[in-house]
């Protein structure tokens, strides 16, 4: 979960105030904003079961190579796999931890 900050000066005084306008979940398998649960449509199946990794990993790695055309295979799932290092749901399984 994180949390959204705004920042205001006031004009008066030229003090700069902080303000959390609200609570942001974000899904632990990639990172997208959520209303509520761990884990957004996109990694869930239709029971709401995280996907596999390797279904998760494969549409990923397709994202990463429709997002940059100019990218290699090889070079998506190293991107990929650097990505899912930093996901909470991820970040054990064994071929991110082998990445390295």
């Amino acid at each position: 979960m994180s949390t959204i900050s705004t920042v205001s000066t006031n004009t008066t005084t030229g003090t700069e105030i902080s303000t959390d306008t609200s609570t942001m979940l974000t899904c632990l398998s990639c990172g997208m904003p959520i209303e509520s649960g761990e884990y957004c449509d996109h990694c869930t199946d239709e029971t709401g079961a995280l996907q596999s990794f390797d279904d998760r990993f494969s549409r990923m790695t397709q994202w990463q190579l429709r997002a940059n055309p100019g990218e290699t295979q090889q070079e998506a799932e190293r991107a990929t796999l650097q990505y899912l290092a930093t996901m909470p749901a991820w970040r054990d399984h064994p071929r991110v931890v082998a990445r390295e």
